[in-house]
């Protein structure tokens, strides 16, 4: 599943702000990304201690499994209205 070409006006209808809509999706890709990750290491190492993720492991190109692209998911999940998402409250100085 590739991202195809986005209506502004289906990014508007879920806020005003193409800003606002960008740092929404940006923040989204990050997790499912970073789920992705923590998702992996579990598996490769079972129950031992996670560590430090800095070490690479060769991987064998055969054993690649192709998955639907993170900012996919985060562009559907937007459009679909599955993320919530607030303002933080800015504390005020008295």
């Amino acid at each position: 599943m590739s991202l195809e070409t986005l209506s502004i006006r289906d990014i508007e209808e879920k806020t005003a702000d193409i800003y606002e809509a960008v740092v929404i999706l940006s923040k989204r890709t990050r997790q499912i990304i970073q789920s992705r990750m923590i998702e992996r290491a579990m598996e490769e190492r079972g129950g031992e201690d996670l560590g430090v993720f800095d070490v690479s492991e060769d991987k064998n190109p055969e054993d690649y499994v192709e998955m639907v692209k993170p900012s996919t998911i985060a562009v559907s999940d937007f459009l679909e209205g599955k993320i919530n998402w607030q303002y933080a409250l800015e504390e005020e100085d008295n």
